[in-house]
Formats: structure tokens, C-alpha cells, sequence
């Protein structure tokens, strides 16, 4: 997805901590390589509750002093020439639409800061390493993202990558945040399986990314997506399927045990957003 050379953006809603001293240690209960990081990203990816995984944060601040990398985000033309700033860019977009959108239902958003971490960061759900991926912490109402993530996007995950795909990743995240706005975090609950409502939770934020992309131009920061990008958005959502990780991973699938819904389902609910542009058709109480 390309950016307007000349939108102005605003790094003041993404903090860096890419240059921050991490002393939570290990952090994840599960192991921090192999088939450990794999379970991990499973679980944790694109919204899990990170505190079912990590050791809680060490009392006082151990982050240490944070890079100012960021500070040189200043347009759309940064947003195309460096992944930092693109995060910036999408993170800029999907907050000003939401503002637009609860502006003309008479309410105010409530912005969520967004935390660029290495290694590992200190959160209001506890320490996490950068093997737990892309996840939103309710307590802090923060977005944390390891830019890495995006390569074990591709490489792991075998998505095509591009910048949609992470533009896709930072709304779906994003789209907890409005969940949590809204109170449906509270009542989720943890129930696992095909039906369960951790799934009906992470579809719901699938069909809110793709409201997002569908608003993405009107927002000032973007230019309409192409054909090719947004077939990029889709098949990062299919490859994060439960149902293909768990194929790729343990050589069969259990239906029983997703958490964020089968590769279709993820195609289906990010297509209903997109194609809707409605965030009241993204109710995944019913059929899913």
C-alpha cells in the first residue's frame, strides 16, 4: 500500500523502544525458539493475551532510555522508504479513521499508543519477548510490534508479505483496541475451538482491519489500494490460520484447539470488512 508522499505524519502515537535496555529476561513461559516460538506467535499473534504467556514485569522502569529513530517520520515519503515510518503511517491512518468514525455516532476515540520493541519489552500484561509477535495489551491499551515479525510473516508463515499484509497486522491489532473501547474484551472469555469465542474475537478484528482498508484513502495518508495489495492483505490473514499453521506445524489439524479461526473464515471476515466498509457488519456472535 503506498502512501502520500506529502502526508504529514505524526510519530508522536508510536513509541521506540527498539534502543531500550530489556531487563525483563527470558519472559515466555514456553521455549523462546523452535517449535517454542511457533506456539507462541499461534497463540499470541495478531491479539492473544500475552499474559498467559510471559512472567510478570519486574517492579520500576527497566526499558531504559528509548531511540529517537522515529522522530524523522515526518511524511508519506519516509512511510514508503522505511518500515519504521510505515508503521507510523498505518498507525496515523487507522487512528484517524476511527476518530472520523466515532465522531458521526456522537462519541469520542480514545487513542491507543503503539510500542516498537527488539528483544523484548516490559508491558502492562507483563514482560514479553520479541518471540511473542504482534499483540495488544488491554491493561495499557498499547499495540506492541516487533518489526521482525513481518519476516517470520513470510518466511514461517510463507505470506507474501508486502505492505498491506502489515498494514493488516497493525489494524487487526487496532481493532482489539475498539473491542476493548467497546467493552467486548471483558466478555470474551478464553473458550478455544472452532466455535469458541477466542475465535469469534479474532475474526471480529479481521472484519474490523478490513473496514479499516476500505476507509484506508479517505483518511488522507494512503492511495487507494491496488488489486495486487489487497490480494496481499488476504493472504496474510489465510496464512495465519489455525488450521495451516497447525498442517505446517504438528502435521494435522485440530479444530478444537483454534484460537483465531481456520484460514477461510480469516479470508471470509477481512473480505467483509473490506467489501462492506461497515463496522456494524462485523458481529460475529452468529454464524461464523
Amino acid at each position: 500500500m503506498t502512501f502520500n508522499p506529502d502526508a504529514g505524519l505524526d510519530p508522536g502515537q508510536v513509541t521506540d523502544s527498539r534502543g531500550s535496555r530489556y531487563g525483563g529476561g527470558r519472559g515466555l513461559a514456553v521455549g523462546g525458539g523452535g517449535l517454542g516460538l511457533v506456539i507462541a506467535i499461534v497463540y499470541l499473534l495478531l491479539g492473544g493475551d500475552p499474559s498467559a504467556l510471559v512472567n510478570q514485569a519486574p517492579a520500576g522502569d527497566v526499558n531504559g532510555p528509548a531511540s529517537t529513530a522515529l522522530a524523522s517520520c515526518k511524511t508519506g515519503a519516509d512511510a514508503n522508504a522505511r518500515s519504521d515510518c510505515r508503521i507510523v503511517g498505518f498507525v496515523d491512518s487507522i487512528q484517524a479513521y476511527w476518530t472520523t468514525e466515532f465522531q458521526a455516532e456522537g462519541r469520542t476515540y480514545q487513542k491507543a499508543q503503539t510500542v516498537l520493541y527488539a528483544d523484548g519489552v516490559n508491558t502492562g500484561c507483563g514482560a514479553a519477548t520479541s518471540a511473542v509477535g504482534p499483540f495488544y495489551c488491554p491493561p495499557d491499551q498499547t499495540v506492541y510490534i516487533d518489526l521482525g515479525f513481518f519476516d517470520e510473516l513470510h518466511t514461517k508463515f510463507g505470506a507474501e508479505g508486502g505492505p498491506l499484509a502489515e498494514g493488516y497486522v497493525v489494524a487487526h491489532e487496532y481493532g482489539h483496541h475498539i473491542q476493548d473501547l467497546e467493552g467486548l474484551l471483558n466478555s470474551s472469555g478464553g473458550s478455544t475451538g472452532a466455535g469458541g469465542q477466542s475465535v469469534r474475537t479474532e475474526l471480529q478484528a479481521d472484519c474490523l482491519a478490513g473496514v479499516w482498508v476500505n476507509h484506508a484513502a479517505s483518511t488522507g495518508f494512503l492511495k487507494q489500494p491496488t488489486a495486487d495489495q489487497i490480494g496481499q492483505a488476504l493472504d496474510a490473514a489465510a496464512a495465519v490460520g489455525d488450521d495451516r499453521i497447525q498442517a505446517q506445524t504438528q502435521g494435522g489439524v485440530n479444530p478444537e484447539s483454534w484460537t483465531h479461526g481456520s484460514s477461510a473464515q480469516r479470508d471470509h471476515w477481512f473480505s467483509v470488512g473490506l467489501d462492506s466498509g461497515s463496522p456494524a457488519k462485523c458481529d460475529t456472535s452468529g454464524q461464523i
